[in-house]
């Protein structure tokens, strides 16, 4: 689908911490449905920062059935957007969203008696936020057990609702703070969660892994790699474990070089495109499919351009394409045919993507 940017008003400014701040957008009542949005996807928002557009996804830190829209923004050094946020935003502000998506979620059902378990690091919590919320509220028989890292007391994001959702459902929401620059009297939840502190706190805290209906992993790279091979390493099959990326890293010098190759050969290559129920005949004229999409006129929708987001998904329909990064794509859209356009290809002729698949 192409991209659609609507301009919605900032109602609300949050302070969590002293870098993180939750935006609350007023939705027009005409708009309510496109801003229907499942628990733990994210919003593209965009604004012309010193002249340039600059896009960035922000996850969704509400449940659907608590009626608002909102996302949390931590401030990043360098930053452009994040800064901008913290430093000139303002209630009353308007600013360009465009409808939620992502696949960082799982169905959720009133009659189910499930166990979730998320690992957070840092502003990795706003997704899982919005999971746990919706868990709780949604499934009055499930349980959500919290491992949440940061540096120290004042950087929790969410501190409060977190210890108010863990006294409001006592029983179903186990909480664990690990602090790496702040010492308490437990030493396991002294440190990072690294390697060895994700294998004792499922070991000690989790117990029976085959009993975890769904594991939820989102915050800076090093904690996900752990608590992801932490599971794998345990039998955990993929299906289970569910990864939501904020940034991606550099591709190996060997990927690069195929890459780039690839990328000649394909020069001047016509490929078939779908977009908004209209197919056309693109050339491949950029670096990937997404920017010869978009040199050619067509509103290819994009985000992150790193492989990381998903908004750029696309279903290949016929011939081959080749994709270096493909962090936001699960093992079954990979499966079914779906490539990150931002990060794809094409390799022969005659291939067709549709955006609207």
């Amino acid at each position: 689908m192409a991209e659609h940017f609507y301009p919605l008003r900032v109602a609300e400014i949050l302070p969590e911490t002293e870098e993180a701040n939750s935006i609350r957008f007023a939705v027009p009542g005409d708009l309510t449905e496109a801003f229907q949005f499942r628990a733990g996807q994210h919003l593209t928002l965009r604004a012309t920062i010193d002249g340039e557009e600059v896009r960035r996804n922000y996850s969704l830190c509400t449940a659907p059935a608590e009626g608002e829209l909102k996302v949390t923004v931590k401030r990043i050094a360098g930053g452009v957007f994040s800064n901008w946020v913290a430093d000139s935003l303002k209630v009353g502000d308007m600013v360009d969203v465009m409808t939620p998506h992502g696949s960082f979620t799982t169905p959720f059902d009133p009659a189910a008696m499930r166990r979730y378990v998320g690992f957070a690091g840092g502003s990795g919590i706003t997704p899982v936020m919005s999971l746990i919320r919706t868990a709780l509220t949604t499934e009055p028989e499930s349980r959500f057990t919290l491992f949440y890292g940061n540096r120290d007391a004042s950087s929790i994001i969410f501190l409060e609702a977190l210890a108010a959702l863990k006294d409001r459902y006592l029983g179903r929401f186990e909480l664990y703070h690990f602090l790496s620059h702040e010492e308490g009297d437990v030493e396991l939840f002294n440190g990072m969660l690294d390697r060895e502190t994700c294998d004792a706190a499922i070991a000690h805290l989790v117990g029976d892994v085959e009993a975890v209906d769904a594991w939820f992993i989102c915050g800076p790279g090093p904690m996900m790699d752990a608590a992801e091979a932490a599971l794998l390493e345990r039998d955990v099959t993929r299906d289970k474990i569910h990864i939501e990326r904020f940034t991606a890293g550099r591709p190996s010098a060997a990927l690069a070089a195929q890459m780039a190759a690839l990328q000649q050969e394909a020069a001047g290559q016509t490929l078939s495109i779908t977009l908004d129920g209209r197919t056309r005949k693109v050339e491949f004229s950029a670096d990937n499919i997404l920017d010869s999409a978009r040199e050619s006129g067509l509103s290819a929708p994009f985000a992150c351009k790193a492989g990381v987001c998903a908004t750029c998904r696309a279903k290949v329909v016929h011939g081959k394409v080749e994709m270096a990064a493909r962090y936001g794509l699960t093992d079954e859209e990979i499966a079914a045919g779906y490539v990150l356009t931002c990060q794809s290809v094409p390799v022969g002729s005659d291939v067709a993507v549709d955006y609207d698949a």
